[in-house]
């Protein structure tokens, strides 16, 4: 699978990065930042700081996917060009200097050395000016791929999760996803191995802890008793906490986390210590299955909450 990158046409690898000059300077970065942004660094073989910031700014670009090029003048051998530029605004007597042009015009520049955290808001920043993803297309991967599972597509939603994880293997939305396929296909084993095979990284991402809530869960669900028998179990003996605790993995295996959170508050309510706290346990467990702003979430971290200290 191909992603797409940002607005413009995104360069040829070989192309990223590029050595420009008096004589390539308005092909390879005027006309070029028409296309997508075009990164300048202007710098010189003795500057110090010049040694450090290139290959860290080269990084980022690499990172890009071609949502922008780069453009590495030394000025020592385009003095001329340099001379024009000082002339037309950009202040290039000290460097490094770091330039970047969006439809034909500098929007944006930096001298001296950098973090490189500031260096790649500073890439990204001149991507989405020039109407780009900062991450070479990957986020409108990801919305597709979640589109795909929603519309019941797994097979080709997992071929896109595992294409993402391809281009980005630090993408912990990827991973979770792939993951949810898999438990989609009932292949829990193998949803398993998805997030044991993420990088140490994105071990502890939320969308890793919900992938292994979510196998937890269906693994319960594997399980699960026949609601309509739990549920008369337990309105005829409200203290069986076990059939309670049963009753709530029943629901949720059906399809109802909304009850099933209901009957272990209730559960923790009777009694929080039960099977050393399961009740708890088994609610944080639905709640980082789900999206944190999912009601369900909301409306039952605040029960909880009132019911810990009241």
């Amino acid at each position: 699978m191909d992603i797409i990158g940002g607005a413009g046409t995104a360069a040829p690898a070989g192309d990223v990065i590029k050595d420009v000059g008096e004589a390539t300077f308005m092909q390879d970065v005027i006309e070029a930042s028409m296309q997508a942004p075009v990164i300048v660094d202007f710098w010189a073989p003795w500057c110090g700081p010049c040694k450090t910031l290139g290959p860290a700014l080269e990084a980022v670009v690499t990172k890009a996917k071609g949502a922008v090029t780069m453009a590495k003048v030394n000025v020592d051998e385009n003095q001329r060009l340099a001379q024009a530029l000082s002339q037309q605004g950009l202040p290039l007597q000290s460097i490094p200097t770091v330039v970047a042009f969006v439809e034909g015009r500098p929007i944006d520049m930096f001298q001296g050395n950098v973090p490189p955290s500031e260096i790649e808001a500073f890439v990204n920043k001149a991507i989405e000016a020039g109407g780009g993803s900062a991450d070479g297309g990957l986020s409108e991967a990801l919305d597709v791929a979640e589109q795909m599972l929603a519309d019941g597509d797994v097979a080709d939603a997992a071929q896109t999760f595992a294409a993402i994880i391809g281009e980005d293997d630090k993408s912990a939305a990827a991973y979770g996803g792939l993951a949810r396929a898999h438990i989609a296909l009932e292949d829990l084993d193998q949803a398993e191995a998805v997030l044991n095979g993420a990088p140490a990284e994105i071990a502890d991402a939320a969308e890793i802890e919900a992938g292994r809530a979510q196998i937890e869960l269906a693994r319960q669900a594997e399980n699960a008793g026949p609601v309509a028998e739990l549920a008369a179990k337990v309105e005829a003996s409200p203290e069986d906490l076990d059939a309670r605790f049963e009753l709530a993995q029943a629901l949720h295996a059906a399809g109802d986390a909304e009850a099933a959170v209901t009957e272990l508050l209730e559960l923790f309510r009777r009694d929080r210590e039960w099977n050393d706290g399961a009740a708890k346990a088994q609610l944080f467990t639905i709640f980082d299955a789900l999206q944190p702003n999912d009601p369900v979430v909301l409306n039952g971290r605040r029960k909880l909450s009132s019911l810990i200290f009241a």
